[in-house]
């Protein structure tokens, strides 16, 4: 963490120069940072609440708004996949660059993770807004940054090993999004939880999703935004598990796996 810390202004550009580089050249610019979530929110609130008739657990001034509780499903989501896809693109763009000179080459990973935070902040923003707009906003929305810094580290951690592993093998960035496609429908971003509890061996179910660490993360944002209730102690303590673990293994197999990775870009 010293050596993070010492490169800071590094990762700081790395992050600076992903943000330029977004939405380069394009007309839109950073409207395209709300335009893409929003026309996937469009496209699962037409699916799901309307020819599926989801039917999410009311909020805390009673509404039962889909569009909203999936609105907070999808920010975190996002966020997560932004950092761990966008890690493994940054460190193959930042090739060229670490056979001239010398940097950790987890600088453009992490420089990445601060980045896609950018964008997630952007859009919690929008939705704090809007919550406030429709009478859903407590003050556990202070949970909220948090949450995200918590998310934040975690998916920092599964960034690191995802992009060292696409160096070496780059069959792993083809098998990364298989996987989070996977992971995207077993975390309760586009279904409430609530619909498994009132099934057959739904508790069972329930309890065997809720490990993945994704699941606390969602439903934390839920707790502070939708519910309008601090995260449970056992909630946070899963939160901050899961990150610590998450970074502390990513940074130790990154760093011993990553000494020759400027021969294999």
């Amino acid at each position: 963490m010293a050596e993070i810390w010492q490169y800071r202004g590094l990762i700081g550009n790395f992050a600076s120069r992903e943000l330029k580089s977004k939405y380069k050249h394009s007309v839109l610019g950073w409207a395209w940072s709300l335009i893409n979530p929003a026309a996937t929110l469009l496209v699962y609130a037409v699916v799901f609440s309307v020819i599926f008739k989801a039917s999410p657990p009311p909020a805390q001034n009673g509404m039962t708004a889909y569009v909203l509780y999936l609105f907070i499903g999808l920010v975190a989501w996002n966020f997560f996949n932004n950092v761990v896809t966008g890690g493994m693109a940054s460190l193959i763009g930042a090739g060229p660059l670490l056979k001239k000179i010398y940097f950790p080459a987890y600088a453009p990973v992490i420089g990445n993770a601060f980045s896609a935070m950018v964008q997630t902040l952007i859009e919690s923003a929008v939705l704090l807004v809007v919550l406030s707009a429709v009478g859903n906003a407590e003050w556990t929305f202070i949970f909220v940054p948090f949450i995200l810094a918590l998310l934040l580290i975690f998916a920092s951690g599964i960034g690191l090993l995802f992009a060292l592993f696409n160096v070496y093998y780059r069959d792993v960035g083809y098998l990364v999004g298989v996987v989070l496609q996977m992971v995207f429908y077993a975390t309760p971003v586009i279904w409430p939880p609530s619909e498994l509890a009132g099934r057959t061996h739904g508790a069972l179910a329930l309890h065997i999703i809720s490990v993945n660490p994704l699941f606390q993360y969602v439903e934390g944002m839920r707790d502070a935004l939708w519910t309008g209730q601090a995260p449970s102690l056992s909630r946070w303590g899963w939160m901050v598990l899961a990150a610590a673990v998450s970074i502390a293994v990513g940074m130790v197999v990154f760093i011993r796996g990553s000494r020759d990775v400027s021969e294999e870009l």
